[in-house]
């Protein structure tokens, strides 16, 4: 797992099951067994690696904090996209009273690694969003939806405004989170209504996440912030000395395909933009 001292700029990635209290201890156990493999499978398929999260576990609830690092474009894109569908798949095989909900959050701060936990007002602002009614409010709205998501704004205007995944604005509505002394915008994301371009929307490249002038070194914090993390940021890439692996949103074509596919005599390829 990935450490650092002090506070550090962070994302911030809280989920919750709906309705976990109403299922009994079976289910319930159920739930907290089939959670974080669902979670672990989304990251994997979107090239991350949770196992260098720092998470803390809470039965139903899991909230996960991540150096900030330039991929955050890919949690919000990749992740969710792969969360959802895996959700899907998930309550497919099951039946209605035992469908596996969630409510999501992605927000960004500092945070520290503290005795008990995790310390910061980035924190405790995830964790109202996490409660936020907006999130209740749209899984009542929609029961086929499996998943809801909300994003800070700071998030949605770094990530979605800025070009940088598959997502447009127009996907999310806007919402006011009013959760005890915690009032804030956000935007609201429910994938099942929300429309993945699959063509160019101009140049969207993740870049390094940090400002210009900004390097690595000119900051110190974890070890492993940089280039140990996920898939594509390793030494090397993009600089011509192998494949390049930088995470491009506008060249990713996104198919979902629900339930069995006759492909006999079809064939599939698969390549790089960049051949």
């Amino acid at each position: 797992m990935a450490a650092w001292p002090d506070f550090y700029p962070c994302t911030c990635i809280a989920v919750d099951a709906q309705a976990y209290g109403r299922h009994n201890d079976r289910r319930q156990s159920g739930i907290q067994h089939d959670l974080p493999r669902l979670l672990d499978r989304a990251a994997t398929g979107a090239g991350l690696d949770r196992e260098r999260w720092q998470i803390q576990r809470k039965g139903d609830e899991q909230l996960a904090v991540r150096p900030v690092d330039g991929q955050e474009p890919r949690l919000v894109d990749d992740y969710v996209r792969h969360l959802a569908a895996g959700l899907r798949e998930y309550n497919a095989q099951r039946v209605p009273e035992a469908r596996m909900r969630l409510r999501a959050v992605i927000h960004q701060g500092l945070v520290e690694l503290a005795d008990n936990g995790f310390a910061g007002t980035a924190v405790v602002a995830t964790a109202r969003m996490l409660s936020a009614r907006p999130l209740y409010d749209a899984l009542a709205a929609h029961p086929e939806a499996d998943l809801v998501l909300l994003l800070s704004d700071d998030v949605f205007r770094s990530t979605v405004m800025g070009g940088h995944t598959t997502l447009v604005p127009e996907d999310f509505t806007r919402v006011t989170v009013r959760e005890k002394r915690y009032e804030a915008p956000a935007w609201l994301l429910v994938p099942t209504l929300g429309a993945p371009v699959t063509a160019s929307r101009g140049p969207g490249s993740a870049g390094t996440g940090r400002p210009a002038g900004d390097t690595a070194a000119a900051r110190p914090g974890p070890a492993s912030a940089a280039g140990a993390d996920d898939a594509g940021t390793g030494a090397g890439a993009g600089t011509g000395a192998g494949p390049n692996h930088e995470y491009r949103a506008d060249r990713i074509a996104v198919t979902n395909i629900t339930g069995p596919v006759n492909a006999r005599g079809a064939v599939f390829g698969f390549g790089s933009a960049d051949g």
